[in-house]
C-alpha cells in the first residue's frame, strides 16, 4: 500500500512568482496600479521622499511626507509606512501608498526593500514603484530578487492557497538601457531560488527520487540541457554502492540524475564544472534513527540537489561561459530490513570503501559516489559539491549562514565573490589536517562516522573523492531552514544555493585564477 500512497498523491496547482516590467514614467503616470511604492531615504535633518513622491502628492491631494512623519517613519531598510489613499473623487485606481526604506541604498538594502514591498502587496493585482530609479549598480536586480523570494508561497489546501503575491510589479522612472539584461538576470536568479525552495517544500509522499528525476527532465528539456537518469539497475551495475546502500531500505528505489549544459560556441577545449548537489529526499536517519523532532524538516534533505537543478535550469539564462554538468544522487533514507546497517562496508565508484558506522551520516556516501564518477568520467576543470550535511555546521554557523570549505585558493576566492554579489552568505571552515585520523576505518577505507568537529571530518571524508580537482564543499545545513519570514526569506525550507551558484557560473569567468 506504501507504493500505491506514494504514486496517487497529486501536488495542487501553486501560485507562480509576480510579473515585473520596466517604464519611464511616474507613478501617477501609469493607470490601473492599485498600489503606488515609494523610496524613504534616510536624512540627519529628516528622512526624505524619493523619485515620484512629490507627484504623487499633488495628484492624490495627500501630504506623503507629513504621513511619513505621523508614522514615524525612518528610511530604514525595509521599514513600511502604508498610507490609505482610496477615494472615488479620483480617476485613478491607487487605492494605497507604501513609503518603504532602503537604508544606505546597497544592494542588500534594496533586496530587503523589495521583500517588504512583496508582502506588503500580497493579494494585490499591481504596484507600480519606483525604489529601483534610485539604485546602484546590481541594486535593480536585488530589489527583485527581494520581491519575487519574499512573495513564495507553498500550499496543499483543498479549498486553495491563503494568499497570492501581488501579480505584477512595475519598476517605474527606470530609462536605463542596462536595465532590461538587469532585470533579466534578477529574474532568472529569483526564480531559481523559488523553484529550489519550492522542490524542498514538496513532501516526501510525493517527493520519492524518482519524482526528483523526473523534475530535473522537465527543467533541463525546458532549458535546452541534456539530462540522463540512473535507475538502480544501472546504479547496480556501474558500482555505485553509496547511493544504492543509502536508499536500500526504501520501498522508493534511488536514482542519480545527471544535467548537461553548453553555451553556445562550446567546443572539445571549453572547460567543465562539476555541481554535486545531496538529494536525500527524507531522511530518516536510518537504522541509527533521528528522534521524531529531528525528522520534521528531512523533507528538505535534498535542498543541495534542488539548488543544483535549479541552477542547471537558469544556466543559459545568465550567459554562463563554461560547460557545466550537475549530478544529483538521490535517495530515501528509510527504515525496514534491507536498511543498511552500522558496521556495512560499501564500495563506491572507482572502489574506494567505507564502512558505515553511522547510518544517519548518509549524505556523504551518496556524495562520493557522484564525486568519484565526476573525477573518473567528465575531468572537471573545478567541482564544487552543495549539502544539508552535519547538524555541526548549524552549531558553528547559526541560522543565516553557509559554511564551505575549499582546497584551492582561487575557487575559494570565487565562492567568496559570489556570496556578496548574491546575498547568500558564506564563512570558510578549515580543512585540518590533523582530524584525518578520524575518518580513518581499522577494516576499510574510510569511516562515515568520525564524530567530534563533526563539519570539518566530514569534509575530510569527501576530499578523498576528489583526485587532483580543485574542489570546494558548500555544506548549508546552518542556512536551510528559515524559522520565520525575515527579508527575502519565507518560514520554512530556504531554497538557498542558487544565487551563490549562479553569481559565480553567470560571472565572465568563472574559472579565472582556476583552469
Amino acid at each position: 500500500m506504501a507504493a500505491t500512497r506514494h504514486l496517487t498523491a497529486q501536488l495542487p496547482p501553486q501560485a507562480s512568482p509576480p510579473q515585473f516590467a520596466l517604464s519611464p514614467a511616474l507613478p501617477h503616470q501609469i493607470g490601473g496600479a492599485e498600489v503606488w511604492a515609494f523610496p524613504v531615504l534616510p536624512d540627519s535633518d529628516g528622512p526624505l521622499l524619493g523619485p515620484g513622491a512629490d507627484e504623487a502628492s499633488d495628484a492624490l491631494d495627500v501630504d506623503l511626507l507629513a504621513a511619513l512623519e505621523a508614522g514615524r517613519g525612518t528610511g530604514r531598510a525595509g521599514e513600511v509606512t502604508t498610507v490609505p489613499v482610496g477615494s472615488t473623487d479620483r480617476d485613478d485606481d491607487v487605492a494605497l501608498v507604501l513609503l518603504v526604506g532602503i537604508g544606505d541604498g546597497s544592494a542588500t538594502d534594496l533586496r530587503r526593500a523589495g521583500a517588504a514591498v512583496a508582502r506588503a502587496t500580497k493579494d494585490r493585482a499591481s504596484v507600480v514603484t519606483t525604489l529601483a530609479a534610485i539604485a546602484p549598480d546590481e541594486g535593480l536586480g536585488a530589489f527583485v530578487v527581494g520581491a519575487m523570494l519574499a512573495s513564495f508561497s507553498f500550499h496543499w489546501r483543498s479549498n486553495g492557497p491563503k494568499e497570492l503575491p501581488v501579480a505584477r510589479i512595475v519598476l517605474a522612472d527606470i530609462d536605463d538601457d542596462g536595465a532590461d539584461d538587469e532585470l533579466a538576470r534578477a529574474i532568472a536568479h529569483g526564480g531559481a531560488g523559488w523553484r529550489s525552495r519550492a522542490l524542498a517544500t514538496v513532501p516526501a509522499n510525493l517527493k520519492t527520487p524518482a519524482w526528483l528525476a523526473d523534475q530535473a527532465v522537465e527543467v533541463g528539456e525546458a532549458a535546452g540541457l541534456d539530462v540522463t537518469v540512473w535507475d538502480e539497475a544501472r546504479l547496480a551495475e556501474e558500482g555505485f554502492g553509496g547511493v544504492l546502500a543509502v536508499g536500500g531500505g526504501s520501498v522508493n528505489p534511488p536514482r542519480f540524475i545527471r544535467m548537461d549544459y553548453a553555451p553556445p560556441g562550446a567546443n572539445r577545449r571549453t572547460p567543465t564544472v562539476v555541481l554535486v548537489g545531496k538529494g536525500i529526499t527524507f531522511d530518516t536517519g536510518g537504522l541509527d534513527i533521528k528522534p521524531s523532532e529531528g525528522m520534521l524538516t528531512m523533507k528538505r534533505d535534498m535542498s543541495g540537489g534542488g539548488a543544483v537543478i535549479a541552477t542547471m535550469a537558469a544556466l543559459r539564462d545568465v550567459d554562463c561561459p563554461v560547460r557545466v554538468v550537475g549530478l544529483v544522487p538521490a535517495a530515501e533514507n528509510a527504515v525496514s530490513g534491507s536498511s543498511m546497517r552500522p558496521g556495512d562496508v560499501i564500495t563506491h565508484v572507482g572502489g574506494r570503501t567505507s564502512e558505515v558506522n553511522n547510518t544517519d551520516a548518509e549524505g556523504r556516501l551518496v556524495l562520493a559516489d557522484a564525486m568519484a564518477y565526476a573525477v573518473s568520467e567528465l575531468a572537471p576543470a573545478a567541482m564544487l559539491d552543495i549539502a544539508t550535511l552535519t547538524g555541526a555546521m548549524k552549531v558553528s554557523l547559526g541560522q543565516w549562514t553557509g559554511g564551505y570549505f575549499a582546497n584551492h585558493e582561487g575557487l575559494a576566492a570565487h565562492v567568496e565573490a559570489a556570496a556578496t554579489a548574491s546575498g547568500e552568505n558564506v564563512w570558510r571552515m578549515p580543512l585540518v589536517a590533523d582530524y584525518e585520523e578520524k575518518v580513518t576505518s581499522k577494516i576499510a577505507d574510510g569511516d562515515n562516522a568520525a564524530g567530534g568537529a563533526g563539519a570539518i571530518t566530514a569534509a575530510l571524508f569527501l576530499q578523498h573523492f576528489t583526485g587532483d580537482v580543485p574542489w570546494v564543499h558548500v555544506d548549508f545545513a546552518s542556512a536551510a531552514e528559515s524559522p520565520t519570514d525575515r527579508h527575502e526569506w519565507t518560514a520554512g525550507p530556504s531554497g538557498w544555493g542558487p544565487r551563490l551558484l549562479l553569481s559565480w557560473l553567470g560571472s565572465d569567468d568563472p574559472l579565472d585564477g582556476i583552469a
